[in-house]
């Protein structure tokens, strides 16, 4: 359950969001599309930030990755591979009053009276029948009246009255009379179809028995029936059901599979042979270039290969603001390591994780799960980095029944927006901002069977190491490789023969230092780690206004490493040319270097809060002091304002650049 005053929270952040220049709704102007969003000015400086500082940790500090920048449309047969065309789906239910749509997976699980109906009947409709059939003619109208007494047999009152006026003019009527009685039959068949309908609702707690009557009474109305009157009412008590939608109690909808990649075409002719997809993520380009990059690259196992980009995902239920949307960013790593046979043949043994923190620098003997463990926390650490506290994030250990088929561990990074729903000790739960998973070598392997070319890498090390195995080893190692490779053939649908000398012909290769690469991966969330970086900024306070007083403050606390602006230019006054030209030649010192934003517009204590809600970290104040008029001591010094402390002191303009680089970094 979400507190309401988390949503209350949201509303404020999406307000400033709009306000500030942050985030706005695509195609505003048009209503909006829903699960699409665009970053303004201070959003797009937030995003480039967050974007640059990862590729820097990931490459630049790093020996052992490097980077890709691959297309968003790739050959089809790449998503076929990797399983998206077949398994990239998400089951979807329809609200049968409101006709909104929810992953079925995500409907929350609720305990209630249910109020099932059988149907309805609609009663403008039999009150004209029983009033027109006085004018119909004789013949057919027994028949007729019989033929719809069993639908209402809950008002036998009525059929029976219809019967009695039947006979009555039975003998009146023997000539055709001004009514068309088959028209008047299938108009009165079509209210049979669309009344005979069963439908249910839960009702909310609290809510009266008539809210579920109300409920199904409009359900049958947007069927047809004018005036609905409710058949076979009976009530049922249910336990953790997820068939009714939480908003407002109606019946969902049966679950259907929803694929949810976006589908193109390429060139001129929509036809099957042209179809294209919006790349769902960025990893498989990775995965489809690795021996391309390992080559070019010169890298040896074990590295990666990182990208940055965009990916699209026709999502059934957008929410959360930018948290789930239909086009994102992603950025990504793939980390190519040894499988740990081989590691077990190079090192002689396989490290593995003790205790909890970092597990330091890597090591020769490192396998899987050392190396899993290692970007657990490297990424953890990325996020302290930035702003992101740790006792905001979640280090979630999905269970075996969670994870994917090919993975060995998945570790999901949560942060606690304020949205996130709270577990059973009243504590907010987390959403995922990033993915890191041990997916062994399922990735590379598929490629390797559906494009037909090797991903297999030589280990000059493995093939030295392996000649001086002793026999025992080589044996018990072969035996593990060979086991593995063969679970994985027969799992990938190979018939049982090929799949068997398939594997034994990978695990010989082993012998000549040759082995398909397993992958840890760290798959993140530009747009959600956007996200929590503002909602951990937003914060409320009082500072003192011109003449002291207390007034209510907003203030976005980013992190100086990835504040959008990191520091605003105010002359005192904008009416004295000699403080305005002092400070646009400190603008110009510092542009160069950092972001830069000159105000010279309002009160300076106006100015102040304006870039306190931008987040902007540092201020720095040119004023009569800066050009000397209170002495030589203070000429060519500023004023130097923490926009957190609001603490204020005095820098001369040259150790400006030196002093907030500092800051910044």
């Amino acid at each position: 359950m979400v507190d309401p005053k988390a949503n209350d929270l949201m509303e404020r952040i999406v307000s400033l969001c709009k306000r500030k220049g942050l985030v706005f709704q695509s195609s505003e102007i048009y209503g909006g599309i829903n699960g699409f969003w665009d970053y303004g000015p201070l959003g797009a400086e937030l995003k480039r930030n967050v974007k640059d500082y990862w590729w820097r940790v990931m490459t630049r500090l790093r020996d052992d990755v490097v980077g890709l920048e691959a297309t968003i449309i790739m050959h089809p047969k790449i998503w076929e591979a990797s399983g998206h065309t077949t398994t990239f789906a998400d089951p979807m239910v329809d609200c049968l009053l409101t006709k909104k749509r929810y992953r079925a997976d995500q409907i929350d699980p609720q305990s209630g009276v249910v109020y099932h109906y059988s149907g309805a009947r609609d009663n403008a409709k039999w009150t004209k029948f029983l009033k027109t059939l006085p004018q119909a003619m004789h013949k057919g109208i027994t028949e007729c009246t019989e033929k719809y007494k069993p639908f209402y047999d809950n008002s036998a009152k009525q059929s029976k009255e219809a019967l009695e006026i039947a006979k009555r003019y039975q003998d009146e009527y023997q000539q055709p009379g001004h009514f068309n009685l088959d028209v008047l039959c299938v108009w009165l068949d079509e209210s049979e179809k669309n009344g005979r309908e069963t439908f249910s609702v839960l009702l909310p707690e609290g809510k009266h028995p008539e809210y579920a009557r109300q409920a199904a009474k409009n359900f049958y109305k947007q069927r047809g029936l004018s005036d609905p009157y409710l058949l076979g009412e009976h009530t049922e008590e249910v336990q953790n059901s997820t068939r009714y939608n939480p908003e407002n109690g109606s019946l969902l909808t049966e679950p259907r599979m929803f694929n949810l990649m976006f589908k193109t075409y390429v060139g001129p002719v929509e036809s099957a042979e042209n179809v294209a997809y919006l790349r769902p993520e960025t990893a498989q380009a990775i995965f489809a270039q690795f021996k391309t990059v390992a080559e070019v690259s010169r890298q040896k196992v074990p590295f990666g290969i990182c990208q940055i980009g965009k990916a699209f995902r026709n999502e059934i239920n957008p929410r959360n603001f930018t948290f789930r949307s239909r086009e994102f960013e992603q950025m990504e790593l793939e980390f190519f390591i040894r499988p740990d046979e081989v590691v077990e043949a190079i090192a002689g043994s396989v490290a593995r994780p003790e205790g909890a923190g970092h597990p330091g620098q890597p090591q020769p003997n490192w396998g899987w799960q050392m190396w899993h463990k290692y970007w657990v926390e490297e990424r953890l650490a990325f996020y302290e980095e930035i702003g992101l506290p740790r006792a905001s994030l979640v280090e979630y250990w999905q269970k075996p029944e969670e994870l994917a088929h090919y993975a060995r561990a998945t570790v999901d990074i949560l942060y606690k927006f304020p949205f996130s729903k709270r577990d059973a000790k009243g504590e907010l739960a987390g959403e995922e901002l990033e993915g890191v998973a041990a997916r062994s070598d399922f990735d590379l392997s598929q490629h390797q069977r559906f494009s037909g070319k090797a991903m297999t890498v030589f280990d000059e090390e493995l093939k030295t190491a392996w000649a001086k195995l002793e026999e025992g080893k080589k044996t018990a190692l072969a035996a593990r490789y060979l086991e593995n490779r063969r679970a994985y053939l027969i799992k990938a649908n190979e018939p049982a023969e090929r799949a068997e000398r398939q594997a034994r012909e990978e695990t010989s290769a082993l012998a000549n230092g040759s082995y398909v690469p397993h992958v840890i991966e760290p798959s993140a969330g530009v747009d959600r780690l956007a996200l929590a970086l503002i909602c951990n900024a937003y914060c409320e306070d009082e500072a003192p206004d011109e003449k002291g007083k207390l007034e209510k403050r907003v203030v976005m606390r980013f992190s100086p490493r990835i504040a959008p602006v990191k520091v605003a230019v105010f002359p005192l006054l904008k009416n004295r040319p000699e403080l305005v030209a002092k400070a646009l030649q400190v603008r110009d010192l510092l542009r160069p270097l950092m972001t830069v934003y000159y105000d010279d517009g309002g009160a300076i204590g106006r100015r102040y809060r304006r870039q306190d809600e931008a987040g902007t970290p540092f201020g720095v104040t040119i004023d009569f002091d800066t050009l000397g008029e209170q002495g030589e001591s203070l000429k060519d010094t500023v004023t130097l304002r923490d926009r957190d402390t609001m603490k204020q002191t005095r820098v001369n303009i040259n150790e400006l650049p030196t002093l907030l680089q500092e800051r910044i970094r």
